[in-house]
């Protein structure tokens, strides 16, 4: 990988909203030396940065396929799917613009690729081959946008190669009184997902599984009913296909993802768990024995953001045993793959600010080996794939560049081959290849061009004691152009969750302040994860309490720590539980000269009875809002309670479609705010949900960021 100097993160899922936005250029403050002749990064800048999604091995190692994020034209950023040979380093577009492409997934023999895609006015299941040539469009595939959190693949081979199952929508019972005139709404769980950003109402449509013939293109559908399928894997031997689904009385109100098969010829349906915590993305052994997945031990779990760690567990094919593996990793776990030879199991660990990947042996009558860390770097390891070693390959492929102080494998000189996507303190998610030497080779370098004309800011890592003595987390990006006697604003960027955690990955919005002579923090609050269940459990029944103290703690830390920062010049802001958090500390302190929450929550109760699930704050809390005196301790928790005293500046920022955070939040704090006679304004943008993700409105709102902080700096 080539040498940058920086350090940075992208933010985790509850608050996608400011993933994808990377920096704007200018010149510094005026207290500020002016910068170096190679600027930083710019917002217009975001327009050509790319990054690496999906990875996906073929069966023998030898070729990987990929998807490419890009956001060169109007609206979000597209993918596009390319297939790379390791050995050569040769790389062809598989999709064109126009195709897209998403959830890659190779035929058992190497032979084809299945993807989700465009041919023309049809949206469906494609296979290709991986040249490029043959394409054939084989089903049609509906979505919904009914939220699915954590939900896995919707593409699955047939063992034989014969088949593909696929996840697909049909109409619910709700349909047509949910789109009539007038709506009639008769579900409780009536918006549509986060990110959808384009209607108000959930499309009812459920998810099922289909089985396509290639030979005849016949298309039968296995599963029915008013419930929803996805995250599916065919067995080895070719007679089931594992899924998980909510077969709760009332899956609406309760959230609980459990284990199922349904044979691929009869579609009888049985049932593998039954527990009253959740499970996700099961996957089969390579001998068909058992089965891995990720999954929680607590009774109740948020549909939209869960305290409790997931960890990865193994299940018996019958359904009679299961152990967690992951439980000597004492951290949150992602989606499992087990080793080509199935003697061990592979998953990402969330851990300081960084996520790497482990693995857990399984020796003779199901012992567990210990955890190994597999690939350790500051940064984020994305998505992954293992496969068998490809005959002469040893233990890296060529065409790119070989990297020892990067990500490495660690480990013996024989295993199997990892390619992977990773995030590094200097750049976006590239591609990179491992075959358990010491050293990672980066195969992709989609930003080179750019990036070598662009300087990136270094990223502290820090740890502080805050009010309690707890030991909390922090990142400070240092501004480009300080000099001995240079004095810096700060601006303080809260991130969502709560539970998730910033780390040193590219950031792109705080590569654009560091390029304006502004440090930036970004703490890791109690509530977190990658510090631990306890740090993550930390913030149970006390939003707006300990954790904004922690966000407190760590600007006085900073400050302390650096006397190039200059206090009279501090900035905060934050998207979705990071906009809460703004909210509530402009409430507390006026140490701040402006503020920008975006998508986020002023009136707790509120947010709860008018956001797409009504489990989070039950889950947060121990009780729904109605219990007890909750609700006297959610208003006294609420910003809007205390709007009386806030002084700093606002500028409130909101998708026009936001069902995670409903808009109405910034309404009424807009309009208390002008009540009060503090100096606020509202951005809305249209077509946009929990985020913003059209890159034009990322861009602007950078710039509207900047400008309103000039002005009141």
């Amino acid at each position: 990988m080539k040498s940058r100097r920086s350090a940075q993160f992208v933010l985790p899922f509850f608050v996608a909203l400011l993933a994808v936005v990377p920096a704007t250029t200018g010149t510094p403050s005026s207290h500020a030396e002016p910068l170096p002749q190679q600027p930083g990064l710019s917002a217009e800048d975001l327009h050509q940065l790319r990054s690496v999604g999906s990875v996906q091995l073929s069966p023998d190692g030898s070729q990987v396929v990929y998807s490419v994020s890009e956001r060169d034209r109007p609206g979000r950023s597209r993918s596009r799917l390319w297939v790379m040979n390791l050995e050569s380093g040769d790389a062809v577009p598989l999709t064109d613009d126009a195709g897209g492409g998403s959830s890659p997934t190779w035929s058992p023999s190497g032979d084809w690729i299945a993807y989700l895609g465009r041919d023309g006015d049809r949206s469906g299941l494609i296979v290709i081959r991986p040249d490029g040539n043959d394409a054939r469009f084989v089903a049609a595939v509906q979505g919904t946008n009914h939220p699915l959190p954590s939900s896995g693949a919707r593409i699955s081979w047939a063992p034989d190669g014969n088949a593909i199952a696929f996840v697909s929508a049909t109409a619910g019972p709700e349909s047509e009184l949910a789109s009539g005139d007038p709506v009639v709404i008769t579900r409780y769980l009536y918006k549509p997902t986060a990110s959808e950003g384009l209607t108000r109402f959930n499309d009812n449509r459920r998810m099922h599984i289909f089985v396509v013939e290639l030979a005849t293109g016949e298309v039968r559908q296995l599963t029915y009913g008013d419930y929803y399928e996805h995250s599916i894997d065919w067995s080895p031997d070719g007679r089931e296909i594992v899924f998980i689904s909510n077969r709760e009385p009332d899956p609406d109100r309760f959230f609980n993802y459990d284990i199922f098969m349904v044979g691929a010829q009869d579609g009888n349906i049985r049932r593998l768990t039954r527990t009253e915590s959740a499970e996700y993305r099961p996957v089969w052994s390579p001998d068909g024995s058992a089965i891995a997945y990720q999954g929680t031990r607590r009774g109740l779990t948020s549909s939209e953001t869960t305290m409790e760690d997931t960890h990865v567990w193994v299940i018996d094919a019958a359904g009679d045993k299961r152990i967690e593996i992951g439980e000597q990793i004492d951290n949150r776990q992602g989606a499992p793959q087990w080793s080509p030879d199935g003697d061990a199991v592979y998953f990402t660990v969330q851990n300081s600010g960084s996520v790497g990947l482990h693995r857990v042996p399984i020796l003779e009558n199901g012992v567990l080996g210990p955890s190994e860390a597999i690939l350790v770097s500051p940064g984020r390891v994305g998505a992954w794939s293992i496969a068998e070693t490809a005959p002469g390959r040893g233990r890296s492929g060529s065409g790119g560049e070989a990297v020892a102080a990067g990500p490495s494998i660690s480990g013996s000189t024989e295993g199997p081959t990892l390619a992977y996507a990773f995030s590094s303190p200097a750049d976006l998610a590239q591609l990179f290849v491992a075959s358990a030497g010491p050293d990672a080779t980066q195969l992709t370098h989609l930003n080179a061009e750019l990036l070598d004309k662009r300087q990136i800011a270094e990223v502290e890592d820090m740890t502080f004691a805050s009010f309690d003595g707890l030991e909390v987390q922090a990142f400070l990006t240092h501004p480009l152009g300080r000099t001995t006697d240079s004095r810096h604003p700060l601006i303080t960027m809260i991130k969502g969750g709560p539970h998730g955690q910033r780390g040193p990955d590219f950031n792109h919005k705080a590569q654009v302040y560091a390029a304006r002579g502004w440090a930036v923090l970004m703490v890791n609050y109690r509530g977190s994860t990658g510090h631990g269940q306890a740090f993550a459990d930390a913030i149970f029944a006390d939003q707006n309490g300990g954790e904004a103290k922690d966000v407190i703690y760590g600007v006085q830390a900073a400050l302390r720590r650096h006397e190039w920062l200059d206090p009279e010049r501090l900035g905060i802001e934050g998207g979705s539980y990071g906009g809460q958090l703004t909210n509530w500390i402009i409430t507390q302190t006026d140490r701040f000269k402006a503020a920008i929450p975006i998508a986020g929550i002023s009136n707790l109760l509120s947010f709860n009875y008018m956001a797409y699930y009504h489990d989070y704050l039950a889950v947060e809390f121990g009780g729904f809002p109605h219990e007890g005196d909750l609700m006297d301790v959610l208003w006294e928790r609420s910003p809007l309670k205390h709007v009386a005293q806030v002084t700093t500046p606002v500028m409130l920022v909101h998708g026009e479609n936001d069902n995670d955070v409903p808009i109405a939040e910034a309404e009424q704090f807009y309009i208390a705010l002008r009540d009060v006679g503090v100096e606020a304004m509202m951005v809305r943008y249209p077509r946009e949900g929990h985020g913003v993700r059209e890159t034009a409105h990322a861009v602007d709102l950078i710039e509207r960021s900047i400008a309103w902080y000039e002005k009141h700096f």
